[in-house]
């Protein structure tokens, strides 16, 4: 299975003498045996099928979604077979041109599940060229450090940004009416941006803040609406929900 060792490339045979992978300009289509592709292709569904279980167990606290953990099978077989049918330079460049005109029409998530993307796609890459041994030494390291780094929760902040969203009467005085209930309960808060609703009947109060793990959110929104007429608190986990305000 392995003639060239773990390490060697599997279709090395199918290139002519000196050329690489990566410099070989015919394809190896009409040559190569059912027994090296389905090599590459069941070394690619394995290695997808392994990519989303450390998927799953890294993302089992926050969730995921079904479609994303499928994703990760499908990805490295789709990279593999295309390659290894238009494994030339030309080939692998037009491959390289098209996914990077891929959008997502869906907002962007997580930079970490676009990691994962990447990581499917690079062992697919690496399958696809026939280094199988390369591509299950790569896959074993990065999911061992994908996992510990999940489970020691590597880089975790003890702070949550989130943007804070108070409605006011269009009455009421707002300046330095919350600012000691802010500080008695976030590390940093900032006004961003103040809006009428409701026809102008209210205002929005829109801030920015850096609330502690520990706190007692109930207790922290109770005090606020003693300031507010008890109208309406909301109280987003992302730093800038609203965009129009981040300059």
């Amino acid at each position: 299975m392995f003639e060239h060792g773990f390490f060697g490339n599997v279709l090395s045979k199918y290139y002519e003498s000196g050329d690489s992978v990566i410099n070989n300009s015919f394809s190896i289509l009409s040559t190569i045996k059912a027994g090296e592709f389905f090599l590459c292709v069941g070394t690619a569904i394995l290695i997808g099928f392994l990519i989303s279980i450390i998927y799953m167990l890294t993302h089992r606290k926050e969730g995921y979604s079904q479609s994303y953990v499928l994703t990760m099978i499908m990805l490295p077989t789709i990279v593999c077979a295309i390659l290894l049918i238009i494994n030339t330079t030309a080939g692998a460049l037009t491959l390289a041109g098209t996914l990077t005109l891929v959008r997502f029409r869906s907002v962007a998530g997580d930079p970490k599940d676009m990691a994962y993307i990447f990581f499917a796609m690079g062992t697919g890459v690496v399958c696809g060229v026939g280094y199988i041994g390369f591509a299950l030494v790569f896959f074993a390291a990065l999911a061992i450090i994908l996992f510990v780094l999940s489970e020691t929760d590597f880089g975790g902040c003890k702070k949550r940004h989130m943007t804070l969203k108070i409605a006011i009467p269009e009455n009421l005085d707002y300046q330095g009416v919350f600012e000691p209930v802010l500080a008695k309960y976030t590390t940093f808060y900032k006004l961003r941006r103040v809006k009428t609703t409701n026809f102008g009947t209210l205002f929005e109060l829109i801030y920015s803040v850096d609330v502690l793990d520990n706190i007692d959110q109930k207790k922290f929104i109770d005090e606020l609406r003693t300031h507010n007429g008890n109208m309406t608190i909301n109280l987003v986990f992302f730093r800038y929900d609203d965009k129009i305000y981040e300059n």
